[in-house]
């Protein structure tokens, strides 16, 4: 990951006599002699570069990595280019550190302006930040974003991801915000239902598009019931999806959030990740976090420095409505990179790939049996029954011959996946496997 450079003895004793030393001993001798360390340290010896590489290859043979994925359910496995590892393994971007002093940080500051950029067309919204830890601490985030002083109960669709409601309940436990959830009814948010829950004291409608299901909501019926009562709609948003469907903004949202993992991060047992967060430029000052902005030097050149942080969280704490002062730099960067690598055709491809092998993989599971349990249009994930042998047995049968299968969601009821990585050839094995285990 980073150059090795080496200290000989001699490149040692050149740097001592640099500095008018004659000995490691005579360069600490302001230390007092009680607390140096004269022994060896308690720790066993080190290992070769060959024992090392064996011992981490024996490690990593006991995870079981599967060939083909057929689940997703909030992280999903994509196709990287090459060029997204290259860049961001960069000295200089991975040791890069919070860019306080903006003149000592322009290569930092630009990388997140450009992401910002990017999720600003992404999800149509005004402004982003730098981004958070996480899709559902963002949407979390966003959901204190919208509490006022007479407002302060959230509404979320039962729809929604159950780590992002209970991620929301969490930090709603802390802040003082209730939190209800709006049913769901085959499948989708109960619009019906939401119209009336309406009170006046309500903050916020959280709605994931597509939702858990994958099923795409309407998000421009849930802005309009949202806003007559002047409560705020918050968008939970697959940034693959974006690239083929309407923007948050132009469904009426006034906040989009997001797990930015599909944006050139693999799976990698669940983290580090990335929450996007964007929204109009009504809300643009309750954004937890900050915002890089792009200006000029006092020569004319272009600069970037941060134009807005949430000085709450540092000095006025008691004030604060989030206690996040940092971001995902790295993460945001690789997204970035994966973004400007794909282009726009690139990613629309993705998500046109992704969803039509989906589809593809519903047709043929419904074709030996499996039944799908909501007739809906949905982007890349769709909810099947277990089929004649039952959804733990099907499972089962597809973990044995190598293939990961969809999310048991309950005794009866998967929650299936595809990707654009996933061939027709693997989609046609694995339900050759369950066609067979139910005979």
């Amino acid at each position: 990951m980073g150059s090795y450079i080496q200290s000989t003895k001699a490149q040692q004793q050149e740097m001592l006599q640099k500095i008018g030393c004659k000995s490691i001993e005579e360069l600490f001798s302001n230390v007092p002699s009680d607390v140096a360390l004269t022994r060896p340290l308690n720790i066993p010896e080190g290992m070769s570069e060959v024992e090392v590489m064996q011992y981490m290859q024996d490690m990593a043979d006991e995870n079981t990595v599967f060939k083909t994925v057929l689940r997703g359910a909030g992280a999903y496995r994509h196709y990287i280019p090459a060029i997204v590892k290259s860049v961001v393994t960069k000295e200089e971007f991975v040791t890069a550190y919070t860019p306080y002093q903006a003149e000592m940080s322009q290569g930092i500051l630009q990388s997140i302006f450009e992401y910002q950029t990017m999720i600003c067309s992404l999800t149509g919204m005004d402004v982003s930040n730098a981004s958070v830890y996480d899709g559902a601490s963002a949407a979390a985030e966003a959901v204190a974003m919208c509490r006022e002083r007479k407002r302060a109960k959230a509404f979320v669709s039962a729809c929604s991801n159950p780590d992002v409601i209970e991620t929301i309940k969490t930090y709603c436990s802390g802040n003082g915000m209730s939190v209800e959830l709006i049913p769901e009814k085959d499948g989708v948010t109960d619009l019906e239902a939401l119209k009336s829950m309406l009170c006046d004291d309500l903050a916020c409608v959280y709605i994931a598009q597509p939702n858990y299901y994958g099923i795409f909501e309407n998000l421009e019926e849930a802005s309009e019931i949202t806003h007559s009562i002047g409560a705020k709609l918050i968008a939970g948003c697959n940034p693959i999806a974006l690239s083929i469907i309407k923007t948050p903004f132009e469904a009426g949202a006034d906040i989009a959030v997001g797990e930015g993992q599909p944006l050139g991060m693999p799976l990698s047992f669940g983290g580090p990740y990335l929450g996007f967060m964007a929204a109009t430029n009504a809300m643009m000052r309750k954004l937890p976090g900050r915002i890089v902005g792009e200006t000029v030097d006092h020569d004319g050149r272009r600069a970037y420095v941060l134009t807005l942080q949430a000085r709450e969280q540092h000095i006025r704490r008691e004030k604060a409505s989030s206690n996040i002062c940092s971001n995902q730099a790295h993460c945001a960067l690789t997204a970035a990179v994966y973004m400007s690598a794909m282009g726009a055709d690139g990613m629309k491809e993705v998500a046109t790939q992704s969803m039509s092998k989906a589809h593809y993989l519903k047709s043929k599971l419904e074709s030996i049996g499996f039944e799908s349990v909501y007739d809906k249009p949905f982007f890349h994930e769709f909810v099947t029954t277990g089929g004649k042998m039952g959804a733990k047995k099907a499972l089962e049968a597809l973990e044995k011959n190598g293939i990961l299968g969809g999310l048991l969601l309950d005794d009866d009821k998967i929650l299936w996946c595809a990707t654009e990585v996933v061939t027709k050839k693997e989609i046609d094995k694995a339900v050759a496997v369950l066609e067979e285990v139910g005979k």
